[in-house]
């Protein structure tokens, strides 16, 4: 019996033994990246091109907040086969913008695991905010990056280009990409690749002639003379034998940075190229000043250029136009009174209405109230007998009145 126990005591042991194996070095953390920034765009004014990005505010892994320090942005003159790789090792960091970066990156959760976001901190921008760089053109960021003398890529590497936008330019261009860097300065997916063309940009057209009216405000503009010298760097166009096609986009400017010298953070009213040379804007408030610019732009394939900055023009809007007259007055008598009623007017800026009121035969109609009213009736207490006769006349909130309306005679009983 002793002998048979001690079978299970010995296969025990050596299961014990075999579960015991020796502790290795404890795994590193997993470092997170963050996504590559959304919505890249650039838009070249001019010798300057315009930045836009969404900073991230997720990593790889689908957690949040990011693990981003920074948003890098570089540039490359070359051929447009090229790798990733290539862009930051020959391209040119052209901007840095900082970015709020979590407390603890290893705090980060999926959206499913916390609605409340962890904190972050910094001085940068906010995750998922738009950021802004900006580049001005030189001769050295004109000139292509020779690539001939490097190594081929092995096979393996080869699906390593990254996304364009649209088809490779055919004219000479200059490519952006931008890239989050965590917190421990490693770099995450680079953006969808941008380009400007790098030909002679437009010349720019007349400052606008700005009318309005109660309703819009209408913009004109002389086209350019014709093409302008970009400094005798640029190449000159048409490529190919082929002429750029010519429209313009309107631009508001605040009016503090709308003076020659200010530093104008422009808003684009043109989603795209116009080839008017005249623009209606419906959106208008009274007594506030709006300034406008017109650029004009050139569209070369896929790439776009705008020209240099344009005059401004600047105009403090006064409401000078009076509403219709009402229409439809009618007048009913009673027992020592008249009620009136009249059909209501339209405009989105009506203050109310004025009852004028003569006592016939006189035509000398005098206001009835110091102060218009909204209703579009009004009940008069009068003697009896006595014929009177009266109108309306609406008025805005700026006061101005409209013409008179029908004129009716009516006599109390």
């Amino acid at each position: 019996m002793r002998r048979a126990a001690a079978v299970p005591a010995v296969l025990v042991a050596a299961a014990l033994a075999g579960a015991c194996g020796k502790k290795g070095p404890p795994l590193p953390p997993l470092v997170k990246l963050p996504v590559a920034p959304a919505e890249f765009v650039a838009e070249r004014r001019g010798d300057t091109v315009a930045l836009r990005f969404k900073v991230p505010a997720a990593n790889t892994d689908g957690t949040r907040p990011a693990n981003v320090d920074r948003v890098d942005v570089y540039a490359f003159t070359g051929p447009s086969a090229v790798t990733d790789a290539q862009i930051l090792k020959h391209g040119v960091r052209i901007g840095s913008v900082p970015v709020k970066r979590p407390v603890d990156p290893n705090d980060a959760e999926t959206p499913e695991e916390s609605d409340e976001p962890a904190p972050v901190e910094g001085t940068g921008l906010d995750q998922g905010a738009v950021g802004h760089a900006e580049e001005a053109l030189t001769a050295e960021s004109l000139t292509p990056i020779d690539l001939s003398n490097e190594k081929k890529r092995k096979r393996k590497n080869a699906g390593a280009f990254g996304p364009l936008l649209g088809p490779p330019p055919s004219v000479p261009s200059r490519t952006y990409v931008s890239l989050g860097v965590n917190t421990h300065g490693k770099k995450g997916p680079l953006s969808t690749r941008v380009a400007v063309p790098l030909v002679a940009p437009p010349a720019a057209p007349s400052a606008p002639t700005i009318a309005y009216d109660e309703k819009a405000i209408t913009l004109t503009w002389s086209p350019p003379p014709g093409a302008a010298a970009f400094d005798d760097v640029l190449p000159s166009h048409p490529i190919g034998g082929s002429a750029p096609a010519l429209g313009y986009y309107v631009y508001e400017l605040p009016p503090s940075t709308a003076a020659p010298g200010g530093a104008a953070s422009p808003t684009r009213l043109t989603t795209s190229p116009v080839a008017a040379t005249s623009y209606v804007d419906a959106h208008i408030t009274w007594g506030i000043e709006r300034c406008y610019a017109v650029r004009a732009v050139e569209t070369i394939g896929p790439l776009s250029v705008e020209s240099a900055a344009a005059p401004s023009a600047c105009q403090t809007f006064v409401d000078t136009f009076p509403p219709a007259a009402p229409t439809g007055l009618t007048a009913v008598a009673s027992q020592g009174a008249i009620s009136l009623i009249w059909q209501a007017n339209a405009e989105s800026d009506l203050a109310g209405y004025v009852v004028v009121r003569a006592v016939a035969p006189s035509t000398d109609l005098t206001p009835m109230m110091t102060a218009p009213i909204e209703d579009t009736t009004f009940r008069d207490t009068v003697r009896p007998g006595v014929r009177y006769v009266y109108a309306v006349r609406a008025v805005d909130k700026a006061g101005n009145l409209s013409p008179l309306s029908n004129r009716v005679e009516e006599t109390a009983r």
